[in-house]
């Protein structure tokens, strides 16, 4: 039987999702690794998860404080030498603080925190996040935030769009934040470092409701087996 590949799901504090994204990758076949973020140094992973949450309590802005977290220096080395990094919610809001991913997360247009299924239209199926899913598959995974409001200027959003870095976009009825463009997932130019804002570590359950989170995190899995040497 194949070793199941080992993934860092990082804890700050204020995170609440953190035992959620464990439970979700551990389901798709994967190892969690718990992480605290006062830590220096990564463990032998073969990714890393940044979870949602309320990382110290949203001060300043969703994300700043927690980007400047010891451990965000090796997840940014990490980063640099091509491991893959997904962030959630929260994690996408540092992510972005930490620059690793462009644009900002502003408040909700609504100013309200929401907190619902929403749909979901894959943009790129040939991100290591993605692989599961195929070009315009529809999705439908949950969301709650009051800060998820992507923001990019018109500069910005041009280049993301021409680079292709736009990997899930809020279906065109129901966008739920006010994103720019609908934007609900971007990565890097690289390909290795993605932020969404939808869990899909609550959608891997299909007795909970709608099971497509599953089919990002297993996207995720099985490219750590890949680079790695596991078997798929």
């Amino acid at each position: 039987m194949s070793r199941r590949p080992r993934i860092a799901v990082v804890t700050f504090p204020g995170s609440c999702d953190d035992r959620d994204a464990a439970w979700a990758l551990q389901a798709v076949g994967a190892e969690p690794v718990a992480v605290w973020h006062a830590d220096e140094e990564l463990p032998d992973v073969g990714a890393v998860v940044l979870p949602g949450g309320f990382s110290f309590g949203d001060y300043l802005r969703c994300g700043a404080i927690a980007s400047f977290s010891p451990l965000m220096g090796a997840v940014i080395r990490f980063a640099a030498d091509g491991g893959l990094v997904l962030g959630i919610c929260n994690g996408f809001q540092v992510l972005c603080e930490a620059r690793l991913l462009p644009g900002v997360l502003r408040p909700n247009a609504s100013l309200s925190f929401v907190c619902r299924d929403v749909p979901l239209v894959v943009e790129r199926a040939d991100t290591p996040f993605t692989t599961r899913c195929s070009d315009g598959q529809a999705l439908t995974i949950p969301v709650k935030h009051g800060e998820g409001c992507w923001f990019a200027d018109d500069e910005l959003l041009a280049e993301i769009e021409a680079n292709g870095q736009v990997v899930l976009r809020y279906a065109e009825s129901d966008n739920p934040n006010g994103s720019v463009a609908n934007v609900a997932g971007v990565v890097n130019a690289d390909g290795n470092v993605f932020g969404l804002m939808p869990h899909p570590e609550h959608g891997v359950d299909p007795l909970l409701g709608p099971g497509d989170g599953a089919l990002i995190l297993a996207s995720l899995v099985d490219a750590v087996r890949l680079s790695t040497g596991l078997a798929v």
